[in-house]
């Protein structure tokens, strides 16, 4: 092959295996498009859409990217990586707000949604246990389509943008517990793990999905006595298989949490609801048994928490106590470590966005892309998620059949 030629690289593999007809049609089909990536306004979230290692690919792939001023810093992405990258800085919200695609990570904010315009495409985080319908009927009055983090599946059928940011979480998860175990304030002025002569600390995990399993990796690699609770049998096998280990594990029967957690250091809230709120699984009445100065960290928060006692707090002022323990309660964890989960998210997003544009649009890569349609939960101003139609009271609307309906 000549790499000299401009237009080396130009089609994917799939396609220099098409027919020269249908390889004529794909790119007829091409679509550039005007990514949007908004600074973030929630004092919450330091993490960016977009890296500019990701900005350069779309640019190249005839793309345009505008970057507000500043969206990156929190992440330690400065405006001139961007820039240099390909794309425009733009200075205000109005002006990166026109874009075809907004591509950001918090939900957006009530002044935002005022930015929106009918045929649109957002795609953020949703955070549903943090709405009220006011979100919903906002979106649906701009006639957007909009798609969440949560619910777009990859190849797989895996929640991707879920299970990276969850294996962030988990490992978090156990240092910002050794942070505050050792805290003389909110903690006990104990030192995380395992060792020689000292009883190691010990760690309980409720749930067994990747937080979960990421959690006890960590915690087992610092040496900490680690039980996992969860209501699967088939979860928990899966769980130590993923191990390659056998630990403590054990249904979710009241007396025996009680007991775990009695004698707890840490406890990890690590269950992740598909319906998007997760139930309440431990009452206030087993916190009051938990040692004073022991640990609470609830990944679980952004869908309403699993601990009667927990309620959301901030990176700015992330800690609570509780009879005498100390609650961590966090929504969006990776956000306390922004490079790392920006460089993640990206990852995920650009092959999305690369896909669209070569479908040519949105509407095309929905009818092709099972896994990306899952993310959508409006279409052109109509709810298309029954858990939010259910849990909102809000008209729903089959997205298959509107699709149709559109086109």
């Amino acid at each position: 092959m000549d790499e000299s030629r401009p237009d080396f690289g130009k089609h994917t593999t799939a396609e220099l295996l098409m027919p020269q007809e249908e390889m004529l049609e794909v790119a007829s089909r091409k679509s550039e498009l005007t990514i949007g990536v908004p600074k973030e306004v929630s004092s919450m979230e330091n993490r960016v859409s977009l890296i500019p290692d990701g900005v350069g690919l779309l640019v190249r792939n005839g793309h345009h990217v505008m970057v507000e001023a500043g969206a990156g810093i929190t992440a330690h992405f400065p405006d001139n990586e961007f820039s240099e990258a390909g794309a425009s800085i733009v200075y205000s919200p109005n002006e990166v707000y026109k874009a075809d695609i907004i591509l950001k990570v918090g939900p957006v904010t009530k002044e935002e949604i005022e930015l929106l315009h009918p045929k649109q495409t957002l795609i953020s985080s949703l955070q549903i246990a943090m709405q009220a319908d006011e979100y919903f009927r906002g979106l649906s009055h701009k006639k957007v389509t909009a798609l969440a983090f949560e619910f777009i599946r990859d190849k797989t059928n895996q929640m991707a943008v879920i299970r990276t940011m969850s294996e962030i979480a988990g490992n978090t998860a156990i240092f910002i517990a050794a942070e505050y175990l050792s805290d003389p304030e909110f903690g006990r002025g104990k030192m995380f793990g395992g060792f020689t002569g000292i009883a190691p600390s010990e760690v309980v995990i409720i749930g067994a999905g990747t937080v979960g399993e990421f959690a006890a990796r960590s915690a087992i690699g610092l040496g900490a006595f680690v039980k996992v609770f969860d209501n699967s049998v088939y979860r928990l096998r899966r769980f130590q298989d993923n191990l390659g280990r056998r630990i403590y594990t054990s249904l979710l029967h009241p007396k025996t949490i009680l007991e775990a957690m009695k004698t707890a250091d840490v406890v990890i809230g690590a269950v992740h609801s598909p319906e998007g709120k997760t139930p309440c699984l431990i009452p206030e009445e087993t916190i009051k048994q938990m040692k004073d100065g022991s640990v609470i960290i609830d990944v679980s928060i952004d869908q309403g928490g699993c601990f009667e006692t927990s309620r959301p707090t901030t990176l700015k002022d992330p800690v609570y106590k509780v009879h005498g323990v100390t609650h961590y309660c966090v929504p969006n964890i990776p956000s306390k470590v922004p490079h790392s989960a920006s460089q993640a998210l990206n990852n995920i997003m650009v092959p999305i966005i690369l896909d669209m544009g070569n479908a040519g649009g949105v509407d095309n890569l929905l009818k092709r892309d099972y896994g990306v349609r899952q993310g959508v939960y409006i279409y052109n101003g109509l709810i298309t998620s029954l858990p939010i139609s259910r849990h909102f009271n809000l008209p729903f609307q089959d997205l298959d059949l509107l699709m149709a309906a559109f086109h």
